[in-house]
């Protein structure tokens, strides 16, 4: 709507795309390049997060590569949980765990908006907490938010080694909600960075670094082979801690 934005309550209908992101999510494996990246850091047994797990394209990765582990899937949405829990349960996928959450830095509630496009469709990889801001519809709805010190305290988690956040901006939150949780377990971390995302959700790029850095944490390029990288710069960044793990 170019007048500005419009938003009205999540009204949880079949869109005309439903379908379409059905069968990819059921059918289809995406990232398979990212197994080199993954599996030193993913062993049999290992505990992982996915965050923002959206139609569960990485979660079946993970569950795959961590067949004897655990992957817990974190996903607010409804529309996408709809698509995530057909394509989990299609697939036979019993080491997941699908949680209906968001990660911040505080306990609490939040608005999530999912953009609505000019076809009726949901932009649901397109979804973030925060109202919506931007000119063209959307639907919002009300989810969960805790942290992620708090979520491995009620999962009581023992380990944890690696998570995955695309969370449109809130990567900043989690880490600061989770500070805890990963000086205790240090596990590998691939963020989807934006710096418009980031500051959207009140951070940067460069603080969120700066965050990881004083935990001890150091960053590489998200891709096989992917070289050491010395200052902040944006997208798939895989953190890893100094010590051996």
């Amino acid at each position: 709507m170019a007048g500005g934005p419009t938003a009205s309550p999540y009204r949880g209908r079949i869109t005309a795309g439903f379908f379409a992101h059905l069968f990819k999510a059921v059918c289809k494996q995406h990232h398979w390049e990212m197994r080199p990246l993954l599996a030193p850091l993913i062993p049999v047994d290992a505990v992982v997060l996915d965050v923002g797990a959206h139609a569960g394209q990485y979660t079946k990765l993970f569950a795959r590569l961590a067949r004897h582990g655990r992957v817990y899937a974190i996903e607010p949405q409804s529309y996408a949980l709809r698509i995530l829990r057909t394509a989990i349960r299609f697939n036979r996928l019993r080491n997941v765990e699908i949680l209906s959450l968001a990660l911040g830095a505080a306990p609490g509630t939040a608005t999530l908006t999912i953009p609505v496009k000019t076809s009726g469709s949901y932009g649901f990889g397109l979804a973030h907490l925060g109202p919506h801001t931007r000119a063209g519809t959307a639907e919002i709805e009300t989810v969960e938010v805790t942290t992620l010190d708090d979520l491995a305290a009620r999962l009581a988690l023992t380990r944890l080694d690696f998570i995955k956040a695309d969370i449109e901006g809130w990567e900043q939150a989690m880490i600061e909600g989770g500070r805890a949780t990963l000086a205790r377990f240090k596990p590998a971390l691939l963020l989807e960075l934006n710096e418009s995302h980031l500051r959207r959700a009140g951070g940067s790029v460069a603080a969120l670094w700066r965050m990881l850095s004083e935990l001890s944490y150091r960053a590489y390029a998200g891709q096989p082979g992917g070289a050491a990288l010395d200052a902040p710069c944006e997208g798939d960044i895989l953190f890893q801690a100094d010590r051996p793990r």
